[in-house]
């Protein structure tokens, strides 16, 4: 196994994504709200995003759309491939749109307007983590959980060609 650094603790992680359900909790009040996890990276963070929430008596429906950019390369190929589409009606719905990564900012922006075309009443992106060249303000992410390096991340549903995805932290790999 290669050397992973700890980025962040399992216990760190935890209050974050709890930091993070606070300051959702205002916007996400009436019940027309249904949160998409783009699989497979974000499954770990949108469970446990969902917990939070549901603590704060907040209870968006659930759904997920499987993208992907990366395939098992560490940088994205600069398309995104609809691999599954969400399952329910999103027509007039508030989307909270949960992945793990915001880099480039091109899969966010394409599931977003994908659900827009759908009938959704608005996205509110968010983010487990972005990088530091992540596009910030309008093209940024809506909501993030904390800022990381520039290293490649593993972890907590990160993985490297497959790997690492239950690690309990989120490490990096050089």
């Amino acid at each position: 196994m290669p050397k992973i650094d700890v980025i962040l603790s399992e216990a760190d992680l935890m209050a974050r994504v709890d930091e993070l359900a606070a300051r959702l909790a205002p916007r996400l009040q009436s019940d027309d709200w249904t949160a998409v996890s783009i699989l497979i990276g974000a499954t770990p963070f949108t469970s446990d995003l969902m917990k939070a929430l549901a603590r704060r008596h907040i209870h968006p429906v659930l759904d997920v759309m499987w993208l992907e950019s990366y395939r098992d390369a560490r940088e994205s190929s600069g398309r995104v491939v609809v691999r599954a589409d969400i399952a329910r009606s999103v027509e007039g719905r508030g989307i909270l749109l949960v992945d793990d990564v915001f880099d480039t900012g091109r899969t966010l922006d394409f599931a977003k307007h994908h659900l827009l075309a759908k009938g959704a009443r608005e996205v509110i992106t968010v983010a487990l983590t972005q990088k530091p060249w992540a596009p910030r303000g309008e093209n940024g992410v809506d909501f993030c959980a904390f800022d990381a390096p520039g290293r490649f991340l593993v972890g907590y549903g990160m993985d490297d060609k497959g790997r690492y995805r239950g690690l309990p932290y989120i490490g990096a790999l050089d």
